[in-house]
């Protein structure tokens, strides 16, 4: 099975939804793996673990110029580890990345060179649902991310507007539903299949 450009842009996410040259946090734990923000800019992710746990079954929709294709995705989150599998469209796990205390370990599928490194993919999921004060530590310096009502606003030490995450109340939490890349120029929406 081929898996198209698309696919790496929906796989961006977890997409996508899931990323600086410079770090300046003491804390920095070179062992956590990094992901990029915006070209020249990466960024240590958090730590995996986060309470309470999370479980959602999620249909990804990805845009990236002018195409749209979809991805299943099964993420669960709890206070030691981060699991993320991605599925095709017609259901052939395509990778599973596990991010726990020791890093990063994925198993791909299908040999598909322009998926994106399982640690992107992480980002996007994680700044979607990770507290802003678990990514603060983090970012670059000059860099912010806030909560603004219904969403949360990732920018740049210029100021410029990088990504945008979208959310709704749902079974009484607040959940992603869209992620918007600027840098990247990819969209991506979730829909929730664990209803």
């Amino acid at each position: 099975m081929m898996i198209t450009p698309f696919y790496r842009a929906a796989l961006l996410i977890g997409a996508l939804l899931l990323a600086g040259c410079s770090h300046n946090s003491q804390e920095r734990d070179d062992t956590r793996p990094q992901a990029w923000l915006q070209p020249g800019t990466r960024v240590t992710l958090p730590p995996p673990g986060i309470t309470p746990a999370l479980s959602s079954q999620q249909l990804l929709t990805a845009s990236v110029n002018g195409k749209t294709q979809s991805l299943l995705v099964m993420l669960n989150a709890d206070a030691q580890k981060v699991t993320l599998a991605g599925l095709s469209s017609v259901g052939i796990r395509l990778f599973l990345a596990t991010y726990n205390e020791t890093g990063i370990h994925t198993e791909q599928s299908i040999v598909a060179p322009e998926l994106p490194p399982a640690s992107q993919v992480l980002a996007d999921v994680m700044l979607s649902h990770w507290p802003v004060s678990a990514w603060l530590p983090q970012l670059p310096q000059g860099w912010t991310l806030k909560d603004q009502g219904d969403r949360r606003e990732l920018r740049n030490a210029d100021g410029r507007l990088v990504t945008e995450i979208v959310y709704l109340q749902r079974k009484g939490k607040r959940e992603p539903i869209s992620i918007e890349q600027h840098v990247f120029h990819y969209h991506i929406t979730i829909q929730y299949l664990d209803d």
